[in-house]
């Protein structure tokens, strides 16, 4: 969603906001702005489009040392020069950039509008500097003007705030993620620390109702009106490990990725000779004995890995496991909240619609796990307990790594809660995980036949429609074919379990739209074979992910998968994932910032 960057320090302010601004594109933006303090006011920049875009109305370097910037994502207005980030009170002397949806704008416009304020956008964020101009004109400074402005917002925000006669940065933060980088001399804020990772790495987070003050040397951070000390955590992973590393686009270097993403996941959790694994989380084995529902929330590719995961637990660890939307979930239902365990799966750990639900589980008395790829993100800090994927940055827009991240460190979660429970035996764990250890060789089988797979999408490229079928297993990997190919191609894609085809789809099927089927251990191929049957007779080309030799006669183009039991649906993913990438590239897409999406979802 929207991005946000700041620098405050003794260089240039300019050209770093503009390369923050390039190091967030992947989140997802349709304008882009920077204001910076130039001495009795501020001077803005913003435009509709790319940050691109943005550089041509840039000068070639500044006086100033300290600014702000934004990409925009619409919430509250057209894409529109006047509706982009940063927005300015009536004297030009505040501006402001804001991440979230502010609830109450109306009325507060209202407001001032009767007080002789002029709006020029149709945004919810221009209230707020407005309102720190109202306060200021009442005698506060810049701190205490911006603090009560801040006390009258409503809704989830993260701001950030400068005033054309000071060289501080004021930033706020409710639910939306802020984060501050602190270099030599000099500070950095950012929504997350791609903003910045080349220019600093022991990174400060702020918590949520936290008040801070950025200057060059340094944060000071208040939180209910009292003066907080917040950690600061050094980001290990290289800076350059968000570049696309020779691949032609991001999400094809993620997918590339996988093999070394797995083993990362993997790497010291497992022990497959005793059947055991080790997540460094507190789940007391009465606890974890006394459970009788586990709940999955999450979005997306996440709620798909979920789907997969609840397979693995109900069979393996013997335990009711339900999987909800996050933007749908209530606790209701008359479940104990003492004996259900609510797992929150988002890659960026700032999703809106999980963390949501996340809290009104944590309200309700459930305990929460979350599981995440960024440390330190909102949803592991508001979780009982965090399980880190550890897939490393991932910046096309389409999840593709930490799905398979997720999947497998979900796997280990049902192995911990079987064993604890006692109802999986050293000797069938030791099975799975082999499985699971297995992961990483399989994957890179199927990246092998990379050439295989784009001759195959080229073929295909042009149908009108494409259908994805499996079972079981099977089936959620069908889902995430589907979302992979609609996501960045644009192309009409449906995902359901195979059985459901003649229940109503099987109308749609025609010589122009291709059925990709998983046909794999752990996908009950022989029973999704019998709905291949169904479409093979109505002229559909199909293809297969298969293992086994299953269906090979009643399948154009044929993609093996190799023996691995439970996660062989997994392997045929990256397939699908090939697949959808090679047919979007063909068609010229923007495959790393498809339109209308955003990477991270931090609104609701």
């Amino acid at each position: 969603m929207c991005g946000i960057v700041g620098y405050a320090g003794h260089r240039d302010a300019l050209p770093l906001l503009a390369g923050g601004l390039s190091n967030l594109e992947y989140r997802g933006y349709d304008s882009a702005g920077i204001a910076l303090c130039t001495g009795d006011d501020v001077t803005v920049y913003k435009t509709v489009g790319e940050v691109d875009a943005l550089r041509e109305t840039l000068p070639d370097s500044s006086q100033a040392t300290v600014g702000i910037g934004h990409t925009r994502w619409s919430t509250h207005g057209r894409p529109t020069d006047e509706n982009a980030h940063p927005h300015t009170d009536c004297t030009g002397e505040i501006a402001v950039v804001h991440n979230g949806i502010i609830d109450n704008y109306d009325a507060l416009k209202a407001e001032l509008e009767a007080e002789g304020h002029a709006f020029k956008s149709q945004t919810d964020t221009e209230v707020v500097p407005h309102l720190v101009e109202a306060e200021r004109a009442a005698g506060k400074g810049a701190k205490a003007a911006f603090e009560g402005a801040v006390a009258r917002l409503e809704g989830s925000f993260a701001l950030a705030m400068v005033a054309g006669d000071g060289e501080e940065i004021y930033l706020a933060r409710r639910d939306s993620p802020l984060c501050v980088g602190h270099g030599d001399g000099e500070t950095f804020v950012g929504s997350d620390v791609t903003a910045f990772l080349e220019h600093a790495r022991e990174v400060t987070y702020l918590e949520n109702g936290d008040i801070a003050v950025v200057t060059p040397d340094g944060i000071t951070v208040e939180h209910d009106g009292a003066p907080v000390e917040r950690p600061v955590e050094r980001i290990e992973w290289e800076a350059d490990a968000a570049e696309k590393g020779g691949y032609e686009h991001y999400m094809l270097k993620e997918i590339h990725e996988q093999p070394h993403a797995l083993r990362q996941a993997l790497s010291g959790r497992v022990d497959e000779r005793h059947g055991s694994v080790d997540l460094d989380v507190d789940l007391p084995e009465e606890y974890v004995r006394s459970l009788e529902e586990i709940q999955v929330v999450a979005c997306g590719t996440s709620h798909h890995a979920g789907l997969y995961a609840a397979r693995l637990l109900e069979s393996h660890a013997d335990v009711r496991t339900t999987v909800h939307v996050a933007s749908e979930y209530e606790f209701t239902g008359g479940r104990d909240p003492g004996r259900t365990l609510v797992v929150a799966v988002t890659q960026s750990g700032e999703t809106a619609e999980t963390l949501g639900a996340l809290r009104d589980a944590a309200r309700a008395g459930a305990r929460t796990l979350a599981v995440t790829n960024v440390v330190g993100s909102s949803v592991a800090r508001a979780a009982d307990e965090s399980l880190y994927i550890r897939a490393g940055p991932e910046i096309g827009v389409a999840a593709t790594k930490t799905f398979v991240s997720q999947v497998a460190t979900l796997a280990l979660v049902a192995v911990h809660v079987g064993r604890e429970r006692g109802v999986l035996s050293a000797v069938e764990a030791s099975e799975l995980l082999g499985d699971v250890r297995g992961l990483p060789g399989a994957v890179q089988r199927a990246l092998d036949a990379d050439q295989q797979v784009r001759e195959v999408a080229e073929a295909y490229a042009d149908s009108e429609a494409f259908f994805f079928i499996g079972r079981y297993l099977g089936h959620p990997v069908a889902l995430e074919g589907a979302l992979k190919l609609k996501e960045i191609s644009y192309d009409h894609a449906e995902g359901f379990p195979a059985g459901e085809l003649k229940h109503g789809p099987l109308a749609l099927v025609t010589e122009e739209t291709p059925v990709i089927a998983v046909l794999t251990e752990g996908a009950r191929p022989d029973e999704t074979l019998n709905s291949v049957k169904e479409a093979e007779s109505r002229g559909a080309p199909v293809i297969g992910c298969h293992s086994d030799g299953h269906g090979e006669k009643f399948i154009d183009a044929s993609l093996e998968v190799p023996a691995l039991g439970e996660m062989e649906p997994l392997a045929a993913n990256v397939y699908l994932q090939l697949f959808a990438y090679h047919v979007a590239n063909s068609k010229g897409r923007a495959i790393d910032k498809p339109r209308n999406l955003a990477k991270s979802v931090t609104v609701r």
